[in-house]
């Protein structure tokens, strides 16, 4: 198991960045995939970003060129990079880690709220 703890979040206007963080509880060379889901209310938790212990990343569609997972191996910290955020983007953002030890499992951190509004 890994804990995660996600923090970042807040109020935004329209068209305003954000930077989430994710901090694990083990070494992120333990973990095989990372990545960001997000729930708005009402609606199915759906996938943001993911990022592979190789470095590799998918993105959704609908964040494509806005949004940006990257990492800092020696924080053992997954970051998500929001830009142009758009009020549709807003959802509680949880993090998510699948260990190379226990790749079926979904470890998930607590969320943290953006919400994108003027």
């Amino acid at each position: 198991q890994v804990q995660l703890v996600e923090s970042g979040g807040g109020l935004v206007q329209p068209g305003g960045s954000l930077r989430l963080s994710c901090t694990t509880s083990t070494s992120i060379f333990s973990i095989n995939v990372m990545g960001w889901y997000r729930q708005a209310p009402g609606k199915e938790r759906e996938p943001v970003a993911a990022m592979t212990s190789g470095g590799s990343t998918n993105y959704a569609d609908s964040v494509k060129g806005r949004f940006t997972i990257s990492r800092d191996n020696a924080k053992d910290t997954v970051y998500l990079i929001m830009n142009s955020l758009k009020p549709e983007d807003t959802a509680v953002y949880y993090c998510k880690a699948n260990l190379f030890g226990d790749r079926g499992r979904n470890n998930w951190g607590q969320g943290t709220q953006v919400t994108v509004s003027s």
